[in-house]
């Protein structure tokens, strides 16, 4: 960690703005960040650039991408509070594509848990210069002075000094190499409710997001693509599309084959959006189909049933499964599958990119600027460092806009035409040819002694992982890719992994909670079947899982989960279940995953196959919380998302292409549907860790318990009422 100031020429340069004053370069080093396992450039560093004006004004630079998580409120506000900010004089502006920002890809629930320390120090770091500059103004000793809402105070004669007035000074103070930080008990901002900074700016509609970009001489595009992934072109017929009035040009778009490139399309050029989509209908193709062409989930899905209800390759194993399955009381198996999904952002892929001679401009919605600099590099045979990313507000992501195959588009038709383009695609292609979360299957076997006790645990999954993105020939998860089932903290003496075979067909994606969505639902839902079994109630059940775990290293770990199960439990009133009216009940869950806990306990009622859900009660550890209401919403969007996917969302394929076209054959939930949500929130003193995506995982497996408790009936697919399509 080192911090720098930077001349007023430099960081108009880098920055864009035309003002003085006291501006601080933060340094993350590279390694440090590889350790934590964020990047694999030891070279690269971070920079968060802190603007303080003349006249007060702040401008603190988020380097991650706001796509309504509230990441840009929430890590300048930790600048701020240590800072001595007033909220109120702080503007955030969202920073560029640029290597100085070092990785700059949001996701992974990694931004908070990477730079909360960095921004902390650097905003102590410019309080403690503005201290030092007041000490100077009055020739009194820093000690005599301390800092509140944008002042330096006098503690001798109580004068003040804005930090306007003391900016220019402060910028030629010597850095402190270790600011000192402050205590939890003194924070303003961090920890609070504070508001979001744009918050005025979306209810009045002026934030702008990717779609919004518009600049001189813009032109509009339209795409379609082969619905069959690794299919091609055969014949275009451009006529009628290009005797429509507006329409400029038809771009044949070949296959570039890099991760994040195109998969090959055909794109209309038109004078305004809707004309392009119209004219992109009157596109008479025809398409060769490849070898995908026969992929149908259905038979997929049972294939993969197949592969894993068999022995499959060893990933990992200890103590000795086959003595305690000889041994058992009892023994119970179970197999658990999910289906493909699509991310479904509210605001589809869109940018805007000119292509000229020498420069290239990017307008987008993205959660990682930097692989667009990679692939446009790729593309024009130019330096990274020379495509600009100017980074917009994304309405919505959850995994899809970490690629950028609708940028690399736009790009190949501005070249093409020498126009700047705005491509824009429709729901029905983001959904047909997109992204998508693995479709998966997972069996487990368990052996139990005549106490109830797990003695031996199999575990099988086979899914077509995200690594044929980097490798199509792959064909099983490899074994780190099954860590998360191999270190998870049920206490089994005698216990084996295995991954089945699980070759792609199609583009496999993050998708928010990633795997954590199939391995959650597997060990919580099993563990409530063995519960069963057992004739013991669940929390019991699960609690001794836990206790049975004695490994020193994750005691821990195990402590916070049994902690927030309890309190789930407790919330939502488990104990007095039986009390319940008929047809209802509860259900627990609770999941480790990007560094997190969460866990829930949801209470349904079930009439027939109609499923409604109540209550849910929701309980996060993830370290200290940087913004209560941010993570309160979180959890919120959390059970929309895992309620649409444990219940209605599936992408389903025949002949190779996906049926799905819109929100009326791939139900996300609706407004009126949502449950009552109650989010507990743990008080805790230990580093931030993940938030965005932990909270997904535990819904589905604890409304499939619910639904047993009502009805008896037990849900292992997901979803649980898929529509017919």
């Amino acid at each position: 960690m080192s911090i720098s100031t930077l001349s007023r020429r430099n960081f108009l340069k880098t920055a864009g703005v035309a003002t003085g004053g006291l501006v601080l370069s933060v340094a993350l080093p590279g390694n440090a960040l590889a350790e934590k396992g964020i990047m694999k450039d030891a070279n690269t560093t971070l920079n968060a650039f802190i603007h303080l004006d003349d006249n007060g004004d702040t401008t603190i630079y988020c380097g991650r991408c706001e796509m309504g998580q509230g990441i840009s409120t929430a890590l300048p506000s930790a600048v701020a509070d240590e800072m001595e900010a007033d909220w109120q004089r702080v503007t955030v502006k969202q920073a560029d594509g640029d290597e100085k920002f070092g990785p700059q890809a949001t996701g992974g629930s990694a931004s908070i848990r990477v730079m909360f320390q960095p921004m902390r120090e650097a905003g102590a770091t410019a309080k403690a210069m503005l201290i030092a500059a007041a000490a100077k103004v009055w020739k009194t000793s820093a000690e005599n002075c301390y800092a509140e809402k944008h002042f330096v105070f006098n503690k001798i004669n109580q004068q003040k000094l804005g930090y306007g007035e003391l900016a220019s000074i402060a910028a030629n103070m010597p850095i402190p190499e270790k600011p000192i930080l402050k205590k939890k008990k003194d924070f303003n901002y961090i920890g609070t409710d504070l508001p979001r900074h744009d918050q005025g700016e979306v209810v009045v509609g002026k934030r702008v997001y990717g779609v919004d970009t518009k600049v001189p001489g813009l032109k509009y595009a339209a795409i379609i693509h082969c619905p069959v992934l690794g299919g091609s072109l055969k014949s275009v017929d451009k006529a009628d599309a290009l005797n429509m009035k507006g329409v400029s040009n038809v771009v044949v778009i070949p296959r570039f084959d890099i991760p994040f490139g195109s998969i090959g399309g055909v794109a209309v050029v038109a004078d305004n959006s809707w004309t392009a989509q119209q004219a992109v209908k009157k596109l008479k193709i025809e398409w060769n189909l490849g070898d995908n062409a026969s992929y149908d989930t259905q038979a997929y899905k049972k294939q993969l049933v197949a592969n894993v209800e068999k022995p499959a390759t060893l990933a990992a194993e200890r103590g000795n499964i086959e003595s305690a399955f000889n041994a058992a009381k009892h023994k119970v198996s179970a197999t658990y599958t999910g289906g493909h999904l699509s991310h479904a952002p509210m605001e589809p892929n869109a940018s805007v990119v000119w292509v000229q001679k020498n420069s290239c401009e990017v307008w987008a919605s993205t959660q990682s600027p930097a692989d667009i600099q990679k692939v446009l590099g790729q593309y024009l045979k130019r330096e990274p460092k020379d495509i600009v990313v100017h980074v917009a507000m994304a309405g919505g992501a959850f995994g899809r806009k970490f690629k950028c195959d609708y940028v690399h588009e736009a790009a190949v038709i501005s070249q093409e035409t020498g126009a700047p383009i705005q491509l824009i695609w429709s729901r029905e292609e983001d959904m047909r040819t997109g992204y998508y979360h693995s479709i998966n299957a997972q069996h487990i076997e368990a052996s139990m002694d005549e106490n109830g006790k797990v003695t031996g645990w199999l575990h099988r999954a086979a899914f077509p992982s995200i690594g044929t993105l980097f490798n199509p020939s792959l064909v099983r998860s490899s074994a780190q890719t099954l860590g998360d089932i191999t270190n998870h903290l049920f206490g089994i003496e005698n216990f084996r992994a295995e991954s089945g075979d699980a070759k792609a067909h199609t583009r496999i994606g993050w998708y928010r909670a990633v795997y954590a969505i199939f391995y959650g639902f597997a060990f919580s839902t099993f563990a409530d079947e063995l519960a069963h079994k057992a004739k013991k109630d669940s929390l019991t059940f699960v609690t001794q899982l836990f206790d049975n775990n004695k490994n020193k290293d994750q005691q821990e770990q195990v402590q916070r989960a049994k902690k927030l199960l309890a309190t789930v439990a407790k919330k939502s009133a488990w104990h007095q279940r039986a009390k319940l009216p008929k047809g209802q009940g509860i259900g627990l869950a609770v999941h480790y995953s990007f560094q997190s806990f969460v866990a829930m306990a949801v209470h349904v009622e079930v009439n027939g196959d109609d499923i409604k859900v109540l209550h849910v009660d929701c309980a996060i550890d993830c370290g200290q919380i940087l913004n209560t209401d941010g993570a309160t919403a979180q959890m919120e969007g959390a059970v929309v998302m895992g309620m649409s996917l444990a219940l209605s969302t599936e992408i389903t394929f025949r002949e190779g292409a996906v049926v799905n076209s819109n929100f009326h054959n791939y139900p996300v939930m609706r407004i009126s549907d949502m449950p009552n949500v109650r989010v507990h929130i743990t008080d805790s003193d230990e580093s931030p860790t993940g938030l965005g995506e932990p909270g997904v995982a535990p819904f589905a497996p604890a409304l499939s318990n619910a639904v047993f408790a009502a009805s008896g009936k037990r849900y292992r697919d997901l979803p649980f009422k898929p529509m017919a399509v």
